[in-house]
């Protein structure tokens, strides 16, 4: 299957187990990969025939900005639900949710979720 990916996000918001976290809010960083059947658009050149990866952008910053979840894994699969929702051609969807300024005292990159799911696991 062809893919579309979103590697990289950046977006400040408030996701966290700590008080801290919920109220001061800290970078995230997300990698979407999204499945779906290109073959429309490499014929095309259209972009009805795709879907455009600025509105995976789009949502997936909208999902992170407009609640407060304790988790990532939350958080990761609200993305995939709206993606779901958003657009009937992707198939299957990979979310990596990285938190690279979790309150850990370690050195370390970064925290994250990865998570994999396709359209049947909605019905």
């Amino acid at each position: 299957m062809d893919k579309i990916i979103v590697k990289g996000l950046r977006v400040f918001a408030y996701h966290g187990v700590n008080e801290e976290e919920k109220r001061d809010g800290q970078n995230f960083e997300i990698d979407v990969t999204a499945s779906l059947d290109l073959s429309a658009a490499c014929t095309s050149d259209c972009i009805d025939d795709t879907v455009s990866y600025a509105k995976i952008l789009k949502t997936t910053v909208r999902v992170m900005k407009e609640q407060s979840y304790d988790l990532l894994e939350r958080a990761a699969q609200r993305i995939a639900e709206q993606l779901f929702k958003d657009f009937a051609q992707i198939m299957e969807l990979e979310v990596l949710l990285k938190k690279p300024e979790a309150p850990i005292q370690a050195d370390f990159d970064y925290t994250a979720v990865l998570i994999n799911r396709k359209r049947s696991d909605f019905h």
